[in-house]
């Protein structure tokens, strides 16, 4: 397909995306406590991701919708993509034959690969879900030991680059904007400098009556990660981690670790371990994650205090199919990997979380007065500070002792949620009692529960 018949494709596409109407009102919000994520209205935003770093890259239209709806199906209300992306991005063209320069040197760009990002965010805007927009893959900063680059970005055209991306989405109701791209800053080197540049191009460019959020997306870290070096920035909006691709013993330390940060940003793991990707890069010793590494990782996460969570595939971040070079063996092509276990599960995370009041929500140990010493059966526990509700969540299933002194009322009614189907039941009810003992319905691997502690007066 050439560039004039892409081009009006394309064009026909967004008039007749344009007949409909859109379901988001304007970009998501930072509440004013700091913690958590808003609509325009005010009301509570759960970040729940997708990781689809090459959509715009690999999926043509049909592809992209279809990809889309099925995300919307299943719950999802974001999904992270790249412009100009990972795998060979600036030499390998898109689904139409299009790159995103027509000229690399002199910094022509290609109006074709960009329409079809127009679109793809149309579509997106349509089916409700926003996009967290990379601008750009790291490797186009420094290769490190992996990517091709070219490495493109110094202080000028980083700022150039900002400016020119952000003004061209300066309406757009349905972005935030991540920039970094599994890169971390290097030591003596102008890294952290050329992204705080893209940053105020981005900025500056910006409608105000269209008020943008911004993050950045790590490798992993010991500690922090976009806090690391952002976090005093005003740009940074909210914090993002990487967690990494091995089973979690403890990287919810990462979140709780932003929670105590001033000034108070929430803080998201924007790529834990995907689904069906090789533990530590070690399918052949440790073999492949499953749905009950990624929920543990999550319910983890959220509980210490995160205003969300990402999931991954990866199968699909990559969009893999059978024509295409594999990245770390995939098990299945990108389409046959939408429906995996954990990917119709992250739902009952988003409905369990939005199901209580939301914006009081803190999290709180003190609520488990015996802890198991095995990292795999950390329970973790989050309570609202108005004392109607508290949470636990249990992994393995192991039997502990709860603390519910916290709660001002006489009677506790307790109820267990099924992290896996999201349905619920109940259980005891407690009255006088500072410390319980309680035993879910079932233990071991992949039998996790959530017990609900509701305040009845």
């Amino acid at each position: 397909m050439n560039a004039k018949s892409t081009i009006l494709s394309l064009l026909l596409t967004l008039w007749t995306l344009l007949a409909f109407s859109q379901d988001i009102k304007g970009p998501i919000q930072v509440h004013p406590n700091g913690r958590f994520l808003t609509t325009p209205e005010g009301a509570p935003f759960f970040w729940m991701a997708d990781t689809a770093w090459e959509l715009f890259h690999r999926l043509d239209i049909a592809e992209a919708t279809y990809y889309l709806d099925k995300r919307k199906e299943q719950g999802f209300n974001v999904v992270q993509a790249v412009v100009l992306a990972e795998l060979d991005g600036l030499n390998t063209p898109n689904a139409y034959g299009e790159l995103p320069f027509s000229n690399l040197e002199k910094w022509e760009y290609n109006e074709a690969y960009f329409q079809h990002v127009d679109l793809i965010l149309d579509l997106a805007e349509k089916s409700g879900i926003h996009i967290a927009l990379l601008p750009t893959w790291g490797d186009k900063l420094f290769k490190h030991n992996w990517g091709v680059g070219p490495e493109i970005f110094d202080l000028e055209t980083a700022y150039t680059y900002g400016k020119w991306i952000g003004a061209r989405y300066q309406d757009r109701k349905n972005l935030v904007w991540v920039l970094g791209g599994d890169r971390n800053p290097r030591k003596e080197s102008e890294d952290i400098e050329v992204w705080n540049q893209m940053a105020k191009g981005i900025l500056e460019s910006q409608n105000p009556e269209n008020p943008i959020l911004m993050t950045f997306h790590p490798q992993p870290a010991d500690l922090g990660g976009s806090s690391n070096w952002f976090h005093q920035e005003e740009w940074l909006s909210f914090n993002m981690h990487q967690t990494g691709h091995c089973p979690d013993t403890g990287n919810f330390e990462k979140i709780a670790h932003d929670y105590t940060l001033s000034p108070t940003k929430p803080t998201i793991d924007g790529e834990p371990m995907y689904e069906e990707h090789p533990k530590c890069f070690d399918a052949k010793n440790q073999g492949y994650s499953e749905a009950a590494d990624i929920r543990m990782i999550m319910y983890w996460n959220v509980f210490a205090g995160a205003a969300g969570q990402t999931y991954g595939c990866h199968a699909v971040w990559q969009m893999y199919d059978l024509d295409r070079a594999p990245v770390n063996a995939p098990l299945k092509p990108w389409n046959k990997s939408l429906d995996l276990e954990m990917a119709n599960q992250v739902k009952h995370l988003k409905n369990l979380m939005l199901s209580r009041t939301y914006f009081s929500r803190i999290p709180d140990q003190s609520l488990i007065a015996t802890n198991p010493e095995r990292p795999m059966q950390h329970l973790a526990a989050t309570r609202s500070t108005t004392g109607d509700f508290a949470m636990v969540y249990f992994p393995e299933g192991n039997p502990a002792q709860l603390n519910i002194s916290s709660f001002p009322g006489k009677t506790v009614k307790s109820t267990w949620y099924d992290p896996r189907t999201g349905v619920s039941f109940a259980a005891e009810n407690y009255t006088d009692e500072k410390f319980v003992d309680v035993s879910p319905p079932s233990q071991g691997r992949g039998n996790d529960w959530v017990l609900i502690l509701d305040a009845m007066d």
